[in-house]
């Protein structure tokens, strides 16, 4: 008797009982187009590797809710955007945190008055509201450029873009910026 490769719905089966070999099985046909899912909603080959190895792990932990007869795909690929969605809402609140943190004084700044604190605080939140309307790679670097005092040259290295990049998009930030602050009293 010649064993026959198992379905996918015979692969979920075992994996529900413990079979790890069989999930091993299911990970493998997927996980090309959930890293491909994960990558588009996350934009970072790194959080993407993640997304979809928490993913695969929770779907691990739920097939006990699967439903039998289900597709397996769509309920993977939801797992793994979800997970996905998750790390770039938790990756733009770090990023606006280090923004805010980067842009408080630094020690051995002067001391000033009162009035002339309460007027900076209130241009830096603007400033800081500003910024965090820009499209995403803008507001990179201007985060790298002037918050975080990078050159140029090292701007395009963390960017992993060229140096003539950094320059167009720090003047169309700069601009857009410019605009955005001057119509707002």
């Amino acid at each position: 008797m010649v064993d026959r490769p198992l379905d996918e719905t015979g692969l979920v089966e075992l994996a529900r009982r413990g079979d790890l070999r069989a999930w091993e099985t299911i990970v493998r046909a997927h996980q090309g187009i959930a890293f491909r899912t994960a990558y588009l909603l996350c934009g970072s080959s790194a959080d993407a590797e993640e997304a979809v190895q928490d993913a695969f792990v929770k779907a691990y932990r739920a097939l006990g809710r699967f439903r039998r007869g289900a597709p397996l795909r769509p309920w993977l690929l939801r797992i793994v955007a979800n997970e996905a969605k998750n790390r770039r809402r938790a990756a733009g609140r770090r990023e606006a945190l280090a923004l805010r943190v980067a842009a408080y004084d630094r020690p051995g700044d002067a001391v000033p008055s009162p009035e002339a604190a309460l007027l900076r605080g209130e241009a830096r939140a603007r400033l800081l509201a500003a910024v965090e309307r820009l499209p995403d790679e803008h507001r990179d670097a201007i985060a790298c450029r002037y918050f975080l005092e990078l050159s140029e040259e090292e701007t395009a290295a963390a960017l992993g873009i060229r140096r003539g990049t950094v320059k167009s998009r720090l003047s169309r930030a700069l601009e857009r910026l410019r605009a955005e602050l001057e119509e707002k009293p």
